[in-house]
């Protein structure tokens, strides 16, 4: 029976080893809590590290631990040597992925040894998980730590249900373009089936890095990547409400109510709760509260601003020095408005239990969440949750990803200090009716969509995901090669037609990185040396390049979109009789173009020229490409030229040569009992539409086509080449 696998950086448990042996306890943080009770009641295995270095433990211990943790909390460690956790966690994740996802470039450093350990990592746990994995398991993979393992894992286990979520921001393109290591990460992220966010913006980031910096399009949401359909979708995080809104009345609990209105003596409470953390505006909104006592000093004495910061990433210089500010600043704010009976500030530099801080969410009158960049803030919704009367008020700020799901609150930009003020000065005066409306509203939206109905439906996704994608590749794939594949092997006589960019290579970029590797040189060759075939080369390209990359194979080659023709002993003969006469003016009208789109650049052939524009923004594609096309038709409508557009480029060329009738020669006075005909783009449509109506002809992609057949990308077709090649007569 399939399985689901959760994988993360950290287990739900924590190990702490003292004097008296191990100590197994729930880790803190928004995933393991969220997580934590859809793990226990489903059929899963969670993966990560338990909190305790390979240093602190003999071979014995390890043993124990990982009996301990199967048998009691269904997890699988990764075990981390000190070194690893300083490069790895407090290095390559904390000072380059943390401060670079949440805008703050000044803080990202660029450091090989820290990137080596963090592929390291991702690595062992691979090593780790495969041993686990079968055939129809559903693997879900979480945040920043691991974006690199779904790549890994879809390599070796492709019939798994891969799923990514990522709980922090995703940048903007100009921001993540910063990353040395940007394409490798991307990479590393579409080796999922379905990758969440918990925002639509997000969402558009990753599809514009996506598109920008590998030059893969998408579809409503879904890329076409090495075969593979993969969806892209936002699911914002929730949380256990009920774990939240429910009453407590433990003796502990009511202890902790008892003392907060004991302490407060009828005060309004503003609470603020965050991890020691530069992106959450910590110093910031202490400013904020300090310009809102001196704005509103009738406010002295009637309000308490409560502050609990959790120690996290103390080992981190850049924390330390947060600390150190905010402890200079509590003070001086105290300093400066205390009187001998009321303190404005209550700074707790610790971690709160579950219940007490649940407590303090139904007693306090606003929730001060004011992050400079958040990728959810489930604080938010927490108090929300815990405020069951309905009438405490949030203030957060724009930039975290839960102000997409709870706008009716007050919402500030986290920068403006004087917004933040007028907030809490909102919060604090709005009407209880308009309160508890408010809250009414967001309680029964955040009960509906708890965590439980995330996690649903992201692995409902997934597995839809998954089911399209293989009924896709079966109509188009398996249909493919049982059909071609019979009708090869029982064929005589051959004829073998193929394009090359985007059918048997990746089209990655323009001019030269689409050289054949040794796989494709093989099939190539494997192809060429049956006797009973036929085999052309038929490409856009010039005939200098398919020279240098195929020459030493033994193969026909169609170049320049039909105008040269090369024999298998390497000779090339020119197939029609062209001038160049109109190149001046078409080159002169590309060449402004290509000053007005940076990016665009022109590639002169024999007797055409290519307007490429793979590199140019594509928002700017998409408003100047119309511009192009109308200047180039109307410059050339009096002469024997066309336009031929392909991947990302336009061709002008002479009407009277195309891929078709170069192609057609080959099978005039032949009679062939197999013909295959492959491309990819619109010049191979004229391939299509030449063949007799015997001929398999296949369309690489999705657009429009006169082709028999589709596949997916230039893999499947590799695929289908090693299926040829492999097939033997009885």
């Amino acid at each position: 029976m399939s399985k689901m696998i959760l994988i993360s950086n950290r287990l739900p448990v924590t190990i702490k080893k003292d004097s008296q042996g191990f100590e197994y306890e729930s880790s803190v943080g928004g995933l393991a809590t969220g997580l934590k009770s859809y793990h226990e009641h489903t059929n899963s295995i969670w993966v990560g590290w338990p909190g305790i270095t390979n240093e602190s433990l003999s071979s014995e211990e390890t043993i124990d631990i990982r009996q301990v943790l199967d048998k009691q909390f269904k997890c699988l460690p990764v075990f981390m040597s000190e070194l690893e956790i300083e490069e790895f966690y407090y290095g390559f994740c904390n000072k380059t992925i943390w401060p670079l996802f949440h805008y703050f470039t000044n803080k990202t450093e660029y450091d090989l040894d820290l990137w080596e350990a963090y592929v390291k990592v991702n690595k062992k746990f691979f090593d780790v998980v495969e041993p686990l994995i079968e055939n129809g398991d559903t693997i879900w993979i979480h945040d920043y730590q691991l974006m690199l393992l779904p790549q890994m894992i879809k390599e070796k286990h492709p019939n798994t249900k891969i799923g990514f979520f990522l709980h922090i921001p995703f940048p903007s393109y100009e921001i993540f373009r910063l990353l040395v290591w940007r394409d490798e990460i991307l990479q590393g992220l579409l080796g999922a089936d379905l990758i969440g966010f918990h925002t639509y913006e997000y969402v558009r980031h990753f599809l514009s890095s996506v598109r920008r910096l590998l030059g893969f399009d998408n579809n409503l949401n879904h890329i076409i990547y090495e075969d593979r359909n993969i969806h892209v979708d936002a699911f914002p995080m929730g949380i256990d409400h009920e774990r939240f809104a429910k009453e407590y009345d433990t003796p502990e609990f009511l202890t902790e109510v008892r003392q907060i209105k004991q302490n407060t003596r009828g005060e309004k409470i503003i609470l603020s709760v965050d991890r020691l953390d530069y992106t959450k505006g910590i110093p910031e909104k202490i400013r904020a509260f300090d310009e809102f006592l001196c704005k509103y000093p009738e406010y002295k004495g009637k309000v308490r601003f409560h502050l609990i910061v959790a120690p996290s990433r103390i080992e981190v210089d850049t924390y330390e020095n947060l600390k150190s500010e905010i402890d200079e600043l509590v003070s001086q704010i105290n300093g400066k408005h205390a009187t001998v009976s009321w303190m404005p500030i209550w700074f707790y530099f610790q971690s709160f239990s579950q219940e007490s801080l649940i407590a303090l969410y139904k007693h306090a009158d606003v929730l001060l969440a004011t992050p400079l960049r958040d990728g959810m803030n489930l604080v938010a919704k927490e108090y929300i949750a815990a405020r069951t009367d309905y009438k405490g008020m949030v203030v957060i700020s724009e930039t975290a990803g839960v102000a997409s799901e709870i706008g009716e609150v007050v919402v500030v930009n986290a920068n403006d200090c004087n917004a933040i003020v007028n907030g809490i000065k909102t919060a604090l005066e709005m009407p209880t009716e308009e309160k508890i409306a408010v809250n009414r509203i967001l309680n029964k939206r955040l009960k509906r969509y708890n965590v439980e109905f995330w996690a649903d439906q992201f692995i409902n996704s997934l597995s839809q995901t998954t089911e399209d994608s293989k009924q896709s590749a079966t109509k188009s794939i398996d249909r493919s090669l049982s059909v071609i594949t019979d009708a090869y092997k029982k064929a005589s006589k051959r004829m073998i037609f193929l394009d090359y960019d985007g059918t048997l290579v990746g089209f990655e970029s323009i001019p030269q990185q689409a050289k054949p590797d040794i796989e494709l040189k093989r099939l190539l060759f494997n192809l060429v040396e049956d006797p009973k075939n036929t085999v052309v080369i038929v490409s856009g390209r010039d005939r200098f390049t398919l020279e240098s990359w195929l020459g030493d194979l033994r193969l026909y080659m169609i170049a320049a979109h039909g105008l040269w023709r090369r024999e298998p002993d390497g000779e090339w003969v020119m197939t029609a009789t062209l001038d160049n006469s109109w190149k001046a003016n078409v080159e002169s009208m590309m060449q402004m173009y290509t000053d007005r789109m940076p990016g665009a650049l022109i590639e002169e052939k024999d007797y055409s020229l290519a307007f490429h524009y793979r590199q140019c923004e594509p928002d700017m594609v998409s408003m100047k490409l119309g511009e192009v096309r109308a200047a180039l038709e109307s410059l050339i409508q009096s002469n024997n030229l066309s336009i031929q557009e392909g991947n990302k480029v336009i061709e002008v060329k002479d009407s009277r040569v195309d891929k078709g009738q170069s192609a057609s020669a080959f099978l005039q006075n032949q009679k062939f009992d197999f013909i295959l005909a492959v491309g990819d783009d619109y010049t191979d449509e004229d391939l299509f539409m030449a063949m007799p109506s015997n001929a398999h002809t296949i369309k690489i992609g999705t657009a429009n086509t006169n082709a028999s057949f589709r596949l997916n990308s230039w893999k499947s077709m590799r695929s289908l080449l090693k299926e040829l090649t492999n097939t033997k007569e009885n």
